[in-house]
């Protein structure tokens, strides 16, 4: 099995409570989240089938995004950051953010400083919500 690029965090508290706790701290980081996937809700309304309790949030920081797209317009492709937040098998929360040095920096030299200031606050929202 391979691993899942981004930054990952299991928690002991159930689906409904994560989702309230990651959207504030993403806020207390300067984040708003500006989409919200249901992809239980997409499968089964599209394809007539089960899965489990998951959300895809979009989570932007303005500043942080305008001087991203400041330095290079193609990052756009990889805005906003990715939160997912899901059901396990035993009923917790497992969260995971994207990690901007694996996506952003990856090959942009100029995007470093920036995809680095934005992995330390996607980590300071995953230590939160221990």
């Amino acid at each position: 099995m391979t691993t899942m690029p981004g930054m990952r965090r299991q928690l002991s508290i159930g689906y409904d409570e994560a989702l309230l706790k990651v959207v504030d701290a993403l806020k207390t980081e300067g984040f708003g989240v500006l989409t919200e996937i249901d992809i239980r809700n997409t499968l089964q309304n599209k394809l007539g089938v089960e899965f489990r309790r998951y959300k895809i949030l979009g989570a932007c920081n303005p500043p942080l995004a305008h001087r991203a797209l400041q330095t290079d317009l193609g990052v756009g492709v990889m805005l906003p950051c990715n939160v997912v937040v899901y059901e396990d098998d035993a009923g917790h929360a497992v969260v995971t953010a994207v990690d901007p040095m694996q996506t952003m920096a990856a090959g942009h030299p100029a995007l470093a400083a920036i995809a680095e200031e934005v992995r330390g606050k996607l980590v300071r929202v995953l230590e939160r919500l221990a």
